[in-house]
C-alpha cells in the first residue's frame, strides 16, 4: 500500500473514533442520565474485563493451544482475592502470584 492510502486510513479512523466518543461526551455530557441506564452502565466493566482476560489465560498462543498452568493459578488467586476483597487486591494478588509461581517454575 502506498503512504497516501495508509495515512488516509489513519485519518479516517481518527475521525471515526473522535465522533464515537463525542457522541457520548458532547451530546450527553451535561445531561442527567436515567437511573435505569446508570444501573446498567455499572456492569460494563464487569463484563468487559473477563472478556479481555479469559482468552489470554485459556489460549496463550491462540485457539487450540495448551492452557498455561502458571497463568491459570494466578487467575484463580486473583479471582478469589477479587471475590473477597475487591479490584485492587485482586490485581495485586493475581500479579504477585503470577510472578511468584513463574519464578518457582523458571
Amino acid at each position: 500500500m502506498s503512504d497516501l492510502v495508509i495515512w488516509t486510513v489513519i485519518v479516517f479512523l481518527g475521525i471515526g473514533t473522535y465522533l464515537i466518543r463525542f457522541s457520548f461526551l458532547g451530546f450527553l455530557g451535561d445531561r442527567e442520565l436515567p437511573p435505569w441506564l446508570l444501573q446498567h452502565l455499572r456492569y460494563v466493566g464487569v463484563a468487559v474485563l473477563p472478556a479481555l482476560v479469559a482468552p489470554m489465560i485459556l489460549w496463550t498462543d491462540g485457539p487450540g493451544s495448551a492452557i498455561d498452568p502458571v497463568q491459570l493459578v494466578a487467575a484463580m488467586a486473583g479471582f478469589a482475592a477479587g471475590w473477597r476483597f475487591g479490584v485492587i487486591p485482586a490485581l495485586v494478588v493475581g500479579m504477585g502470584t503470577l510472578y511468584a509461581v513463574s519464578a518457582l517454575f523458571a
